[in-house]
């Protein structure tokens, strides 16, 4: 029997998630990346595996088989991971109600808790102390390098599961089921698109006739802090509760979100969250702010950045407050509140972009991915009674 073969148009997390869902199942796959490595979205984050941002039902779980998937990976290559966990920091009775209301809504569903000052202090040496009220801590999240894994993942995918890689190789024409690259013809028995500026100029008719935009995020990178420091759990505060869709279980998450609308003005406009995470080397992730539109300013804002940096300084303590690096990154976010975007752009070639509806690639990718080949794929909005059901190959 002949061996079925795919090929996937883009070399991110979305498209290496899809190589390994495919060649699992016996597909032989290419993929075809125009880059000599992955250098958008997917190694412009925090590496965070958040299900905490989830909603329960699909999403929740699709981020637990992601989980999963990235500790094989990780488990058997000698690339850098913690098993964070994440503490949200409140420092007003509002944001404990909330904390309060989510532990109780997850009670039996996820493994998180409420703690006092004193247990959340204990968790992270970084945590600022004065008027901590206490925290939620989360088990589920997982924290990596992605500039780190994203550089590995291709060679891994290869070695482990054959996976072919055409680095440099801008796929320029799609005729089912042929693919261009330049003057070059391949063929396939499935086509995936998995780069964003691929599906912009594939099929230009259907991205603009698509519920999309983009978001510009702005991020920091401290210095290596000394050795003898280490922040533990990623830490987060009352912004983060407000922005993630994992809190609407919480009731008082209306009444939050007004108060900072009221006294945080300045940061919603910017759509500024922020959270702190450390990698291997000591050195401490932060952001981010969001903006939307078709087409963004390559220049960032410096004082987006010390904004960010003012609101982190309310709950984290750091040794060394240095910057090393900030850059911004580029990602599709939907808008109509759909938690992904499939779509069959002709018979045999699906596009599959916005993981989450946007923002959420490395916690969802490889779960969403495998409901894909396997041929079983809803939208995550099928728990609000809105599936939007897809074709697929495989």
């Amino acid at each position: 029997m002949k061996q079925p073969t795919a090929i996937v148009i883009g070399a991110g997390i979305i498209g290496l998630a899809l190589a390994r869902a495919l060649a699992v199942r016996g597909y032989k796959v290419t993929v075809f990346e125009r880059n000599e490595r992955a250098v958008g979205a997917s190694i412009r984050n925090f590496g965070m595996i958040w299900p905490i941002g989830v909603p329960n039902g699909t999403a929740y779980e699709r981020a637990l088989r992601s989980r999963a998937i990235w500790r094989e990976f990780l488990d058997t290559t000698d690339v850098w991971y913690s098993p964070s966990g994440c503490l949200h920091a409140a420092y007003a009775a509002d944001e404990m109600d909330v904390i309060e209301e989510y532990v109780a809504a997850n009670a039996k569903l996820r493994p998180c808790s409420v703690l006092n000052a004193d247990a959340a202090f204990a968790r992270s040496p970084a945590i600022v102390r004065e008027g901590l009220r206490g925290a939620l801590w989360s088990e589920d999240e997982m924290v990596l390098d992605p500039r780190v894994a994203l550089r590995t993942l291709p060679g891994w995918l290869h070695e482990r599961h054959g996976v072919e890689f055409r680095w440099r190789h801008a796929v320029n024409r799609i005729e089912y089921p042929h693919v261009w690259s330049g003057m070059r013809r391949y063929s396939a028995d499935a086509i995936y698109v998995a780069g964003g500026a691929d599906f912009e100029t594939l099929y230009p008719e259907l991205y603009d006739s698509a519920p999309i935009t983009k978001c510009k995020l702005q991020m920091l990178r401290l210095v290596a802090q000394p050795a003898d420091f280490k922040l533990g759990p990623a830490l987060c505060a009352g912004l983060s509760m407000v922005h993630y869709p994992g809190f609407q279980v919480a009731p008082g998450v209306a009444a939050l979100r007004a108060r900072y609308a009221h006294e945080h003005a300045d940061l919603l406009a910017r759509g500024i969250h922020v959270m702190a995470v450390q990698n291997g080397l000591g050195q401490i992730t932060t952001g981010d702010s969001h903006e939307y539109a078709h087409t963004h300013d390559p220049f960032d804002e410096a004082s987006i950045n010390t904004q960010m940096l003012d609101y982190l300084r309310r709950f984290a303590n750091f040794p060394d407050w240095r910057i090393a690096q900030s850059w911004h990154g580029i990602y599709p976010k939907l808008t109509d509140g759909r938690s992904e975007l499939v779509l069959e752009a002709e018979p045999g070639v699906t596009i599959v972009n916005a993981p989450g509806g946007g923002g959420l690639g490395m916690t969802l990718s490889f779960g969403l991915c495998e409901e894909l080949v396997e041929g079983r794929y809803a939208s995550a909005q099928s728990d609000n009674g809105t599936a939007v059901n897809a074709d697929r190959h495989g």
